[in-house]
């Protein structure tokens, strides 16, 4: 049986994280130590290039066999448009939602396939010289979708605010899509888009945990990532309060957690457990 919930991080390649997850600074094998405390873990290195299929095999190779990646997909398949040189302004995409390009994403992270969980479409903000509307952004998804391999679950992370919406959020519904959560940047609180549009949730659903200000914590850590330095205790209560409510509703959550959130990953997970946060319910899968 499948765990209804997954906590984990985003990336795991922190040597600062010695004695929070790892025994050494150097000379281990991280995600081999990360997989023996977390259940999940997000890979955003093939956001910016396409999958590499000896990592991807490697990854399978050292994660336990319960152990699920939530995967960014590569940007080609995301930007409508390529920004050419100064006097030719923005150039469309041709691989824009392309099946083909999705397919050969999928033939690189075979060697991993038994282990992703889900599989995440991360969107820019689209102005209107991007994106003419939200119903011409759900058409071209539609078309995408009705094509593309549908075995493992696919994930929509929108930037545009106003889009997250009733029709949004039954468009999701409707062709069994998670809607993937932002907190930060400029996004509305996770909190108000579940309060509003939690009820059309199906399926899966991702909630991923990054902070307003990436430059500001950057500096204020240091970029050592060991310590709370942005406490966010007004909102860990209600995120550990959503997240137990959507599995209450038999959703399965994926609980992806940034260091540019609080400033440590890890520490934000506890945190989190010391709100309510649902424990882990099962051992992973054999």
């Amino acid at each position: 049986m499948a765990e209804p919930l997954r906590v984990g991080t985003c990336s795991w390649k922190y040597p600062s994280w010695k004695g929070l997850v790892y025994s050494a600074e150097s000379g281990v094998d991280f995600l081999s130590e990360y997989s023996a405390r977390y259940n999940t873990v997000e890979v955003d290195q093939w956001f910016w290039t396409l999958p590499e299929y000896e990592v991807a095999a490697q990854y399978a190779h050292v994660t336990p066999p319960g152990f699920r990646f939530s995967v960014k997909l590569p940007n080609a398949l995301t930007l409508t448009h390529l920004r050419g040189k100064k006097i030719q302004g923005l150039k469309p995409n041709p691989e824009f939602l392309s099946v083909d390009v999705y397919r050969d994403v999928l033939a690189r992270l075979s060697g991993l396939t038994e282990k992703l969980g889900i599989l995440m479409l991360q969107f820019e903000y689209m102005p209107r010289e991007k994106m003419p509307s939200q119903a011409e952004f759900l058409s071209s998804l539609a078309r995408f979708l009705a094509e593309v391999p549908r075995e493992i679950p696919l994930g929509i992370e929108t930037r545009n605010p106003r889009w997250l919406d009733e029709r949004y959020f039954r468009f999701l519904a409707e062709h069994d899509v998670a809607h993937v959560f932002l907190q930060g940047y400029f996004m509305p609180s996770v909190l108000e888009v579940y309060h509003d549009f939690g009820r059309l949730l199906r399926g899966s659903v991702v909630v991923r945990l990054h902070g307003p200000d990436r430059a500001g914590i950057e500096e204020a850590t240091g970029e050592r990532w060991d310590t709370i330095v942005e406490p966010k205790d007004q909102e860990l209560p209600g995120i550990a309060e959503m997240v137990n409510q959507m599995l209450g509703r038999s959703l399965t959550v994926y609980l992806n957690v940034n260091n540019h959130y609080e400033g440590s990953a890890p520490l934000t997970i506890e945190r989190l457990r010391r709100h309510g946060l649902a424990e882990r319910a099962e051992e992973p899968d054999e």
